[in-house]
């Protein structure tokens, strides 16, 4: 069976909290109730900072995107 991927992109949220972090995980629940799987994009430092307090870190998948290195 082939698991389609929805991608939640996080860049409008701007100050995470805990209870952020509880809805991104009860879409995620959902989610994995009908086969899929959710894949967090854009996610700020703050964010994943949350997501590792919740111990939610191997639950959520988070794309992390690294800045471009400034060059002298």
């Amino acid at each position: 069976m082939a698991t389609d991927t929805v991608t939640l992109n996080c860049a409008r949220m701007k100050k995470p909290d805990l209870a952020s972090i509880g809805e991104i995980a009860q879409v995620q629940l959902g989610m994995r109730r009908c086969g899929c799987e959710v894949r967090l994009t854009q996610a700020s430092d703050d964010l994943l900072a949350l997501i590792e307090f919740a111990g939610l870190g191997d639950v959520l998948r988070v794309e992390v995107q690294r800045k471009p290195e400034e060059r002298k």
